[in-house]
Parts: structure tokens; sequence; C-alpha cells
């Protein structure tokens, strides 16, 4: 800051400009108030509505078998725990020898979730450790055409949480202030590593998130964009137990992704929701990804020779999830753009179903509709001259860009 500079002055266009910031972003995400609740996933009938794989990893090369529903059970890789939680898990206990693969647990809803929905999963623990690559994600029917939205992932012993996207070519996203994380280098979501957001607040996975008491990631899926938040424990806010949240009132999140550089009713379809555990494969168990944290595990410095084969204890005690709940929101209020939808598969669909050929309910939005964003782009304009103003001092910011390994879909 140049000497002599007014305080008082820099101080007012720092908050100013904030301000600014605050206000354009929420522009994006406040469409319609009022939420429904239409799933919970949770206690004793957490499974009841999710399928389990029953195959071997086949999507990124893991070194798994991701078991049927009847083998989770009755080896307790997948249960209800004391407290109630859902825990998912891999195989600790059992001698595998060379050339086999260790069991784990891959699920998916059955229900599938349009654009307009809200998702929130509460946990306390993410699986971590040598070799651990664990996920919370979605994809459409017809990936990749479809999409892919990547909510909770890591490898090995990473301290953070990466969040990304992956589309077909035209989607793209570029970092912004309008989140916390910070963007990785690719800005085109068709490619291999999809477009990245690493979180930065402490705590978002490994050891420290479950020192912290877990935490909770809560995900917008809008035709204004995809936003996603997360609090650790000590800052979970109260509206997120409330039968009236208000996505307004959670600041900025940690990952943004707008529908003026990717149009998500262009590259998304109706999600369905996973949570898996593999092993190595095609990104924890690879070149700097593995040597990173985990080169030293064994004597050969290859993932799966080092950690998948022999006992499963201690290095597996910690490869596990421990869910609270999955719930998935839509709106209680027509918005003004082609109705989103949830479409239940197989189950039975909630009361607060608004019925259709395809069992369709009115998805989750803020406010009325803002035609794919536009509404805040011109916000933008208007307030660009005095944001600019109030935030020079910020080109002296350095925006640290981590790389970011490529990652095929979770």
């Amino acid at each position: 800051m140049p000497s002599g500079f007014p305080l008082p002055i820099f101080s007012h266009f720092v908050t100013m400009k904030h301000w600014l910031v605050f206000e354009i972003f929420a522009s994006y995400i406040s469409s319609v108030k009022g939420y429904s609740l239409v799933r919970e996933y949770s206690g004793q009938s957490f499974f009841d509505l999710w399928d389990f794989y029953g195959a071997y990893d086949n999507t990124t090369q893991g070194n798994v078998i991701w078991v049927n529903e009847s083998y989770a059970t009755s080896q307790s890789l997948a249960y209800i725990d004391g407290q109630g939680n859902a825990i998912i898990k891999v195989d600790n206990t059992t001698d595998v020898p060379m050339g086999q693969n260790r069991s784990s647990v891959r699920i998916t809803t059955q229900d599938t979730y349009d654009v307009g929905s809200l998702w929130i999963i509460d946990l306390s623990h993410i699986p971590f450790g040598c070799s651990v690559w664990p996920a919370f994600w979605s994809f459409g029917p017809n990936w990749p055409e479809d999409g892919e939205i990547d909510i909770i992932e890591g490898i090995n012993l990473m301290p953070d949480n990466q969040i990304s996207i992956h589309t077909t070519p035209g989607c793209t996203a570029n970092g912004s202030e309008y989140q916390f994380g910070t963007s990785g280098t690719t800005t085109d979501c068709s490619q291999p590593s999809g477009c990245t957001v690493m979180q930065t607040s402490p705590n978002s996975f490994g050891s420290g998130f479950a020192a912290a008491g877990g935490g909770v990631w809560a995900t917008q899926f809008d035709v204004s964009g995809i936003f996603i938040w997360f609090w650790s424990r000590p800052d979970v806010p109260a509206s997120i137990y409330s039968a009236s949240m208000d996505v307004t009132q959670w600041g900025i999140p940690h990952a943004s992704y707008f529908s003026n550089t990717c149009n998500i009713t262009q590259y998304f379809s109706a999600q369905n929701l996973v949570l898996d555990i593999t092993l190595c494969g095609d990104w924890a168990g690879i070149g700097a990804s593995y040597n990173a944290s985990c080169g030293n595990s064994g004597p050969t410095g290859l993932c799966y020779n080092d950690c998948v084969v022999g006992p499963g204890s201690p290095r597996y005690d910690d490869a596990y999830f421990n869910i609270s709940y999955v719930r998935a929101y839509t709106s209680a209020l027509p918005s003004a753009t082609p109705s989103p939808s949830i479409t239940s598969t197989t189950s039975t669909k909630p009361t607060t179903a608004m019925t259709s050929s395809t069992t369709r309910h009115d998805g989750l939005f803020t406010h009325a509709s803002d035609n794919n964003g536009w509404g805040a782009v011109v916000m933008l304009l208007i307030a660009a001259p005095i944001a600019v103003i109030g935030s020079w001092p910020l080109v002296f910011k350095r925006w640290y860009h981590r790389g970011i390994p490529p990652l095929q879909p979770a």
C-alpha cells in the first residue's frame, strides 16, 4: 500500500468491494424461498433405496471388488452402527494374496435428482490412508454426456477435499472470487481432470476431518449453476438442521460453477448419488500422486504390492465412511423455468410428490428464475466500476493454483 494512503478510505473500499461480491453472487443462487425434503437416507433404513454395485472396479481400475449387498452385509462392510449411522468400509480383516483384489463397497441411489435439487450429507468420518480413494459424487445415466459432480473426493493422505465437475466439450469454469476454494489449472471440464476446486478451509479431508468431528457438505444443483458448501463440525450453520433452510444465509460456497460458462441444463441431466471406496487405481495408485505421501509405504514402492496385498489391519482401519444422513430437497414453489424433477425409479414416491408420467417433483430454487444467471451478469456490469475502484489493492493478491493430477471419473 502506498505510504500515506488513508486507511479509513481503504477499509471502506475493501468492505464495499466484498459487499458487492456477495450481493452479485447472491443474485445467482437466489430465486425461490421454500424447500421440501423429498428423500432422507438415515438410520436403520439408510441402505433400503441404494443399489450395491456387485462387480470389479471397471471405472477407475482400482484394486477392489465392489461387493453385492448380501456379501457386504454378511462381512460387515455395510451396516448401521449403534448410534444409527451408516458405515461403509473397505475389508480390513482379510489377508489378500498377490493377484487378488480387496473387497469394498459402492452404492448408488435408486432415485435420480434433476436440476433444481439440493443435497446434504453429514458425516463424522471419511476414508483415508495410503492407496485409499473415497468419493461422494453424482452422475447422469449416459456418462459423460449427462455430467458428473464430485462433491467429496481425495486420495491417500491428502489433507484437503477436491471438488470437480466432468462434462462433454463446451462447458468451462473459471476460478473466481465467488468461491473459497482454489480452482485447478484446467478450465475445460471435458478434460480428464475435469474442472477442479481444491478446498482451502481446514479439516475437509483425512485425519483432520475426523478429529474435528466431521462436517457437512451441501450441493445446490440449479439452472444458475452448481454450488457446493462445506462446514467443519464447529461451523455447521443452524439452518442445516431447520425445516426452513435459506441458501442465501450460507455465504459464498467453496466451489461455484456458473451457468454463464456452463449451461447446466445442457450438460447435466438427472443425477444418481454415489458413495464408494476404491484402492490404488489411476489416480491414487500412480506416479507422483502415490509417491507424494505414500511411496515409502512398502519395499516395492508400488501401491498394489505394498498396500492392497497382505493384512488389512492396521492399514485399512481408517478406510470407512461414517454417515449420519444424506438428504435430498426440492423447491416447494414452482419455478419460471422448465420444471426440474426427481425421478423415482423403484421406490415409493414421497407424499410431497407432484405426479407426472415420470414421477416428477418441482426442483429447488431460492427466488424466481434468473434465466441461466443473465440477471447476475447485468448486475455485475452495473456494479463493476464501483468494484474496480474498491478493489485495486487486491491486484497484488497472489492466487496460488495447486497442480492437480489427471483425474478419471470416480
